[in-house]
Order: C-alpha cells, then structure tokens, then sequence
C-alpha cells in the first residue's frame, strides 16, 4: 500500500492508518502484483458453489472467506482513511485542450456530426476503392458508404441484405452463437428503405445516413424490448422510446440492425451467456469476444456494421475491443446523456462507441455526446469539441505530447509479448511524430481495484435487489446470482471507504497529469482466452480471468477518466492485442488525436478475422 503505517499500541491489532495523500512520497512506492483467489467453476461446481453463497448461514461464511483471502476486509474495514468520500468522479477545472474544434453540446447532432467531418482528412475514393484482390486496409469507414451511395456503387437497401444474411448465419450456428439477441429483418429492411429513397431523392441526412449500428441490449432502442440479456427484464421494465444516445443517431439517419449480446447485466467481462449463447471473437472463434459488450464488439469486428453503442461500467467497452482487434472508445463520467440506460443511476458507467477505426469513433461520438441537464451543474463538463486533424498545427501538437507509463504495472501481463507489442507502438509513436515517454508511478492499485469492485457491485446489488427479494432470483444465471451474492454482502462501511479511496486515486493521477498528457497501458493483461466447453451451457466464473482482464480499465471507470483502446498487433496465435490511453477529465479530443496517430502507424500489423463479411462489396 501507498505508504502505510500502523498506530496505536491496544489489545489486538491496532487498525492501519493511510497517511493523508498529500503525504505520500510517491518516489518511493514500490509496485507489487495483484494475487486474486477465487476458485474457476463451471457446471456442477459452479451449481455448489452458488448454492454454500445463497445459504443463509454458510453464505456469510464463503463471502467473508473471499473478501478476507483478498485483503479486502483489512483495507475496507480495518484502515483508516483520513480523505472524505467522493460519491462520483468530481474533477478540478480543466485548461482548454489544443487544436481542437468546439461542435456545441446544444447543437442539432446532424450540425455536429457536419462539423466533426470537416475535421477529418480530405476523402480520398481512389484509394479506398482500388480493384486489387487485397485491398490495403481492413475495414470500410462510415465515409466509404457514404460514397457508394452518393456514387450510387450501391444502396443501404442491398447492404442490408448482406447484413441479415450474416447475422443469420451467426444466428443459427450449433451451438448458438448470436451476436444479436433481438433482430427483426422486416424492421431493418423498412430503415434501409428509406433511407435509400432519401439517398435516390439527393437529400441524405448527414454523413451517418445508412450507416449500420448495433445498439447493446441494456440501452433502449424502440421499438424491441431491453433485456440486458435476461431472460424475463422485459416483464418488469418496458420500453417506451429510444434512449437519448440512440435518439440522437437515429435523428442522424442511422440504420439500427438490432440488440447485440451481452454478458447478462454487465456483471462479467468474457460474455458468456447461457440464455442465448455466447458471442464468439470473430478471430478465433472458440475464445470469448471479452464483455460486456461481448455482441457490440463481434458485431464490428466481423464488420457486419461499422459501429456500436456498448456501455462501459468496468472496462465493457474497452475489453471486447482490444480482445476483437478494433477500436474502444470511453469517454468521461457524463460527457454523455445516460437517460434510457439499464444502469443509468450508477457512478462508474457511460454509453460508448465501439468502432472499426479511430474516425469512425470520433464521427459517433460527435452525435451521441452531450450531458444531462443535473450533469452539467454537478460535474461542470469542459466543452464539446474535436480534433481538428486538418490543422497545419496538429503534427506540432502531436510532437509535443508526453506519455506516462508506469514501467512494472506496464509489463505486468500474462505473456511479455502483449506488453512488448504495446511498448513498439509506443516506440513507433515517439519516432514518427516526437512524442515523449515519462515514467510516473501510481499509488494503491490493488485499492482502486477494490474500490471499484464495491462501487459497482453496491450499485448494481442496489438496483436489482428489489427483483431479487422479489422472488426472481432464480430467474438470473448462475454466474450473475455468484456476483450478486458476494456484492451483497458488501456493507455501507465498505461503500463509504471506497469513496474515500476513489478521492485519493484521483489525486494520484491528477498528480500524473501535472507531468503527462496521457497515460498508456496495454488495454488488458491477456489476449482472448478460451471458452471452457462446459462453461456454454451452464456459464462459468472465473475471477481470476477477469482480474486480468480487468487489470488497466479501472481508473476509467472510477475516476471517470476517457479512455482508448486502439488496435495494434496480434500475439502468437493471432489473438489481437490493444493499447489503451487514458486521458485527462473531459479530454476525449486530446485522446482522439493520438489515438489516430497510433491507429495510422499499425495498420499495417493489423489482421483481418477469420470470420469476416464484406457487406460493402460482397
């Protein structure tokens, strides 16, 4: 721990005590590897294990054996912490970010997608439509469609017929592995007819006219039903119109192609779900997608649609990228509007792109983003704006940046190749445009981790409780009713000593940031892992999978911060690998900048899926 040190000389042990944050020489912190101990269950193991935590008199016994075994009682409940809580992410004013181009929180989305396109490098068609076998790029953009339908190469309505017939595909595999749990083919053939009239009348909407995007099934989109991919949340919650995210695209023109797959509720980070089938990587397709965004992220990466809407509580939206090889975007706690969100009242959660290329992000998140009206007064968002990526300045600014990386955390990863892969592109980056690397240290990450699991947990066990003592907790999967028995079990002690911990984390990077512009982490501590037979049926926990996978996203989350996954280069066995930025409160811009940047110089290591679907030319 950040410098701690023990007081007091009573009976039994005297209670550790946190020097306050302002105190700690943080020079002289030492890093030490997180150990999780939880047993792997699947099946019948999984059956018993659930059933000693439902117990009323042994459960108290096996949660308090976990929460003891990792240190969690100790730093909750027997330290004291002289920093008073912070119930949700609360920043200090920002300075205004550089090279940047305001689009107006209040703006039409139509306006503002307009103006963000002007940001972007001129389009070049010749070299995006060359006739060789192997075209030199992987995926086709939100402006390649564009182009085939002003250039009338083809329409959103032929598009949509290759859609359906992939998500068919998917749909009937055995056994099942849908990426989406809720699809009406008559309903998307009806969207892309009129926006192909609109196209054929020379009047499209904005540049997001035809583009196909899947929405996660916790974010409404009317008219289908918002399951979180339960198999009964519909009974109790019904659906009445679009969430504000989803208003805003569709005010834009988007096609939306269904509800994509999830792990149920967000409670888990590879995807599995037994109530429709598991989402499988499209890069190898007995290894999870990673979640909870699991269909989102297979959806975009087999490219059956240019973009999705996940949502990003602990990593959901950044995990399912870097492990399907494409682009992850997290913006900051209430850049934008939650409202129509399953779990719109918690204090770690965002809507969120999750993207084919770093443009195609930036173009999304210029439509979607905008704060709540409470939001805006509590949390006082710097403005709305975009790189401008045209500007003669944006190289000078480029070269001015420094990154922070704290090196032992950075190469604390399952196989030193993720970690290394990272680092190249690092190197790669500083080379081609001059940025500068700076070590920094960050203090108490094993207490952010477990300040994060609390908050979460305590969240989520607060708005499903009433269901669950409702008498539909059997109704949940297994995997789901383990989590919500250990956050249970979570007290309001516990909760309020995580809040003072969520204040002296973010002193910790804030502190970072008065030294970097970024910080960079590789985005997960493993590739893809493997899918247990065992587990497809029944569903699986696996804490120790999830820690890893959970190992860089959590100050995204916890302290709000945006973050970016961006592709760049694949392990061994060809599993993808992601390098994530963090940047500072309300930097998205910034982050965008360097994310492209990144994303141009290893293209070229980037390899297409195995499971793949041209919807563009096929």
């Amino acid at each position: 721990m950040g410098g701690s040190n023990s007081t007091g000389r009573g009976k039994g042990p005297s209670p550790r005590a946190m020097p306050p944050v302002e105190e700690v020489d943080i020079s002289a912190v030492r890093y030490r590897s997180p150990t999780m101990q939880a047993p792997h269950l699947t099946g019948f193991s999984l059956r018993v294990f659930l059933w000693l935590m439902e117990a009323p008199l042994l459960g108290p016994l096996v949660t308090s054996l976990l929460k003891s075994q990792n240190n969690m009682q100790q730093m909750l409940q027997q330290t004291l912490i002289p920093e008073r809580p912070m119930y949700y992410p609360e920043y200090p004013p920002q300075d205004p970010e550089l090279g940047v181009v305001l689009v107006g929180e209040d703006r039409d989305p139509v306006d503002r997608v307009h103006q963000a396109l002007q940001c972007l490098p001129p389009y070049d068609p010749s070299a995006r439509w060359m006739t060789e076998e192997k075209p030199p790029f992987l995926y086709w953009k939100i402006r390649d469609f564009a182009h085939a339908y002003r250039s009338a190469i083809t329409t959103p309505s032929a598009v949509a017929e290759h859609v359906i017939a992939g998500v068919e595909e998917w749909n009937n595999k055995k056994p099942p592995m849908p990426m989406l749990i809720h699809f009406n083919a008559d309903d998307l053939r009806k969207q892309a007819e009129a926006s192909t009239r609109r196209f054929e009348q020379g009047n499209p909407i904005s540049i997001l006219d035809g583009i196909f995007v899947a929405i996660k099934d916790d974010i409404d989109c009317f008219p289908y039903p918002s399951k979180g991919a339960t198999t009964f949340f519909d009974q109790i919650r019904t659906v009445e119109k679009d969430a504000v995210c989803v208003a805003r695209l569709r005010k834009c023109g988007v096609i939306f192609i269904g509800k994509a797959n999830m792990h149920e509720l967000g409670l888990g980070v590879t995807g599995n779900n037994p109530n429709y089938g598991t989402a499988r990587n499209p890069h190898s397709i007995d290894r999870y997608t990673g979640g909870s965004s699991s269909g989102p992220a297979a959806l975009v990466s087999s490219g059956l649609c240019s973009v999705a809407i996940g949502t990003d509580g602990g990593g959901s939206v950044r995990i399912p990228s870097s492990l399907c090889g494409i682009v992850g975007f997290k913006t900051t706690y209430g850049r934008t509007d939650m409202t129509g969100v399953l779990c719109d009242s918690g204090t770690v959660e965002v809507a969120s792109p999750l993207a084919a290329s770093v443009e195609d992000a930036m173009l999304v998140y210029s439509a979607i983003a905008g704060s709540r009206p409470l939001e805006k007064l509590n949390l006082r968002p710097s403005q709305l704006c975009v790189p401008n990526l045209v500007s003669p300045d944006s190289s000078n600014i480029l070269g001015s940046v420094k990154i922070g990386k704290y090196t032992e955390w950075f190469h604390d990863v399952s196989d030193c190749e993720i970690s290394n892969t990272c680092e190249d592109a690092l190197n790669l980056l500083c080379s081609t445009f001059g940025c500068q690397i700076a070590d920094i240290i960050l203090p108490e990450l094993e207490e952010m981790r477990t300040a994060h699991v609390v908050s979460i947990g305590s969240e989520s066990f607060c708005d499903l409780n009433p269901h669950y003592k409702a008498g539909r907790r059997t109704e949940f999967t297994l995997d789901t009713r383990t989590s919500l028995a250990l956050f249970g079990s979570f007290t309001a002690t516990d909760y309020v000593a995580s809040q003072c911990i969520r204040r002296r984390i973010m002193y910790y990077h804030m502190e970072a940031f008065k030294k970097v512009d970024f910080i960079a982490t590789p985005t997960t501590g493993i590739t893809a892992p493997k899918i247990p037979p065992s587990a497809l049926k029944s569903g699986e926990s696996d804490y120790v999978v999830s820690a890893y996978l959970m190992r860089f996203v959590i100050a995204g989350n916890l302290l709000g911060l945006p973050a970016i996954t961006v592709p760049v280069g694949h392990d061994k066995q060809g599993l993808p690998i992601g390098l994530q930025l963090i940047g500072r409160p309300w930097g998205e811009a910034s982050l965008l900048r360097v994310a492209s940047a990144v994303e141009e110089i290893c293209l070229k290591k980037r390899n297409r899926p195995s499971a793949f679907y041209d919807i563009l030319k096929a």
